[in-house]
């Protein structure tokens, strides 16, 4: 039987974030970091501590109106996250950014990452007030194909802007959801 989400969680202040949420998210991150996950550190093998400094950079930076996490939980364990971030300025607050979306190892392939993000376009549209989400991706991985099936659209490239390793240059992928 294919797990199905069975609750989104959203964080939206440091205060929020218990000690278990922490752990959960940080030991997802290193674990799909470690697998070669296209999710801020791209030269694997990294350790807890190391994804725990910058969660927690990014955690200080939760707030209502510019930065949350979103959760997927089956029975009540972490599945998958990402964080949604907005600039309060009045040009641009209409937009958000999609950062470090990532499906647990242990959930792969069944449906969690696309349930996530299926939220998230109501979250942000709904609960945030935005108009459009935008997102950089890995060239290389697949993953334009994944975000295009759910109504990502291409809208630029900057060539060979991620340097993985010698010979090893991939493009930048953007893209954008009309909300």
């Amino acid at each position: 039987m294919t797990p199905r989400v069975t609750e989104f969680l959203q964080i939206t202040s440091p205060q929020e974030v218990s000690s278990e949420q922490r752990r959960q998210m940080v030991e997802c991150w290193v674990a799909v970091s470690n697998a070669g996950g296209a999710v801020g550190f791209p030269f694997p093998p990294v350790g807890f501590d190391q994804v725990a400094a910058v969660f927690d950079q990014i955690s200080t930076g939760l707030s209502p109106q510019s930065s949350r996490f979103l959760l997927a939980l089956v029975d009540g364990t972490l599945a998958g996250w990402l964080n949604v971030r907005r600039d309060v300025n009045p040009l641009i607050a209409h937009w958000g950014t999609v950062h470090h979306v990532q499906t647990h190892t242990g959930f792969r392939g069944r449906g969690i990452g696309a349930a996530l993000m299926r939220r998230l376009h109501d979250l942000a549209r709904e609960e945030m007030g935005l108009e459009q989400l935008h997102l950089a991706a890995r060239g290389g991985t697949g993953l334009e194909d994944f975000y295009g099936r759910l109504g990502w659209k291409e809208i630029g490239r900057w060539p060979a802007a991620l340097r993985l390793g010698p010979g090893d240059d991939r493009d930048e992928i953007l893209m954008l959801l009309e909300l």
